[in-house]
């Protein structure tokens, strides 16, 4: 039994012609997964907004926040989202304790085993108002939580601003190493790239290097150029690369980030090139397609999953049934995303030797 092509979000239909039948999606629902980039206020339910909102007397109609929530052909910007979060709903350490618990046991009904999640200390401290180490010890306490509830491990990469001033960045680096967790790995960049390049950034990122702090940044995306992407590998030494689409227009360097090994966290539901490129031939022309055929070793993730409309599981069944990517390519996306993830080598051997396993039985059942 095969099922109409279906929309996620603001994706356009399918038109590869792959089949996705009932037992492809539970395919996808079951296999095991990490989620490796995801934004923590692009995470969050629409009922909890509300409550947020309605609790706060936010300045924020229904109307609006239902419009946040609905991924039509011109859906409202998920930045404005995101700022809105931070002027006029999370004022309390509680509030971070339950959006984080929330998104961590919504991951765990998909079978994400572990997630690494962003989140931008900046906006809660200047504008939240919520001192830094409460705020952290607020996320600590709901990946502690929901490691016990949910069987569930996760990680908080506190992420730069980078739409805020590069010495803001150096302070956030000061923040994690004064009050160090091991549930904080490391660093990352994100908010609008355009005019805002890696490199104004360097100096915060060899801080957190020195300090012994894993870092990613986001480059390549909203067009900007393959350069911003090696700038993040060349001069801020990134461990790991965030969208990075637009290395494709170099290949030569791509083919260098491959041999490197680099983990490239993707979005298939990424908004910017589903709005510059046609939506007929959205998925066939989208960088990531191209990527692979490159040597870079992609790994799919939900980005903003509920302001995209997307849940874990439906990222991966994007990746077979919108870019035509086979079981067998998921299978080693899914290895991708083990070997990036920031967990110990001991851990990594093991979840690639069960989870292998664990796939290799679930496609048998497909025949």
């Amino acid at each position: 039994m095969s099922v109409a092509p279906e929309r996620f979000g603001n994706v356009p239909a399918s038109r590869t012609g792959v089949i996705v039948t009932p037992a492809h999606r539970a395919f996808f629902e079951a296999m095991p997964k990490v989620e490796l980039h995801c934004h923590l206020l692009g995470a969050v339910r629409h009922q909890t907004f509300i409550d947020l909102a309605e609790r706060g007397n936010a300045p924020i109609g229904r109307a609006e926040i239902d419009a946040f929530y609905t991924r039509g052909e011109k859906p409202v910007g998920v930045l404005r989202v995101l700022r809105a979060l931070d002027e006029h709903l999370l004022t309390r350490p509680n509030d971070l304790h339950r959006i984080a618990y929330e998104y961590l046991q919504d991951c765990a009904a998909h079978n994400v085993r572990h997630a690494e999640f962003f989140w931008n200390p900046t906006g809660t401290v200047r504008v939240s108002k919520i001192a830094y180490p409460e705020a952290q010890a607020a996320f600590v306490r709901a990946i502690q939580d929901a490691a016990r509830d949910f069987k569930i491990s996760a990680l908080l990469i506190p992420s730069i601003d980078r739409e805020a001033d590069p010495d803001e960045a150096v302070e956030m680096v000061d923040w994690m190493k004064a009050h160090r967790a091991p549930e904080v790995a490391g660093i990352g960049i994100d908010y609008r790239e355009t005019d805002r390049p890696p490199e104004l950034f360097w100096k915060a990122y060899r801080e957190a290097r020195e300090a012994g702090f894993r870092t990613t940044a986001h480059a390549g995306e909203f067009g900007c150029p393959w350069r911003n992407v090696e700038t993040a590998v060349d001069l801020l030494k990134v461990d790991r690369l965030d969208h990075a689409y637009t290395i494709v227009d170099n290949p030569a360097l791509a083919r260098h980030y491959a041999e490197r090994g680099i983990i490239v966290t993707v979005v298939p539901t990424n908004s910017y090139y589903l709005r510059t490129l046609a939506p007929d031939v959205w998925a066939e022309q989208h960088p990531m397609r191209r990527m692979p055929g490159l040597g870079l070793r992609i790994h799919p993730n939900t980005d903003d999953p509920t302001l995209h409309k997307v849940t874990p599981s439906e990222a991966w069944e994007l990746m077979f049934g919108h870019f035509g990517f086979t079981l067998g390519d998921l299978t080693g996306f899914m290895l991708n995303g083990i070997d990036g993830a920031w967990v110990d080598e001991t851990t990594k051997v093991q979840w690639r030797a069960d989870w292998k396993k664990e796939v290799a039985a679930l496609t048998s059942k497909l025949g």
